[in-house]
């Protein structure tokens, strides 16, 4: 189906806010964006709307629309709600999966290994190999509830932090493992093994960032 210029506008401005290319706090001026994007007021203004349904963008009175900000409180929110809701796909995944969803996650999996073993370990964002194993996971619970509390209520914000906080990943190579993990565990079809091991993995990277997080708050007040 062809996308509307709303569309068009709505999925450029909502890739260049989770990636980061829009600042957060940045202003959404109507004039510039309608000169900038060629695009007329009416359908850029249902596209900024959308946005701010995706909770992506704020109107605040006497300034406009306003991309957010960061937030430690949601942050840890979000987190803790994967670490359930994930938890869950895991469980439900596992008795889903077909022979070809077991199929592309591996080779998913094997991308990430590739990538890691040609980039000597560093971490990455931009491809994101790591949000497409836990959004793989959720598409294979067949659940259609969860995946749109996840995956369309969730899954741009939760892309727009990880840019947020690229700079206190580490142990990628931790990572893969708990997610090779994850998979033989979902291949032997134990969802509740899996369920637990999706859990503690989350689990472990909120605690890990919201500690570096905090620390790095206390350096910018002191």
């Amino acid at each position: 189906m062809d996308m509307t210029q709303t569309d068009k506008v709505y999925f450029h401005l909502l890739d260049s806010i989770v990636s980061g290319r829009i600042e957060p706090g940045t202003r959404l001026r109507e004039v510039d964006l309608s000169r900038d994007l060629g695009i007329g007021r009416g359908p850029l203004r249902e596209a900024i709307h959308r946005l701010e349904s995706r909770k992506l963008v704020s109107k605040i009175p006497h300034v406009g629309a306003q991309v957010i900000g960061f937030d430690l409180k949601e942050f840890i929110e979000i987190y803790q709600i994967r670490e359930n809701l994930e938890a869950l796909a895991c469980e439900l995944a596992a008795q889903n999966m077909t022979d070809e969803d077991h199929q592309q996650l591996h080779a998913l999996l094997k991308r990430h290994a590739d990538y890691l073993s040609a980039n000597n370990g560093d971490a990455y964002i931009d491809q994101d190999v790591d949000l497409d194993f836990h959004f793989q996971i959720i598409q294979c619970s067949k659940n259609n509830w969860l995946i749109r509390l996840l995956c369309d209520e969730l899954y741009h914000r939760v892309r727009m932090y990880r840019v947020q906080t690229s700079q206190f990943r580490s142990h990628p190579e931790q990572a893969l493992l708990e997610h090779q993990q994850i998979f033989q565990a979902l291949t032997n079809r134990d969802g509740e093994l899996a369920a637990l091991l999706m859990k503690r993995h989350i689990s472990a990277a909120r605690r890990s960032l919201e500690a570096n997080l905090k620390t790095k708050m206390k350096g910018d007040n002191a």
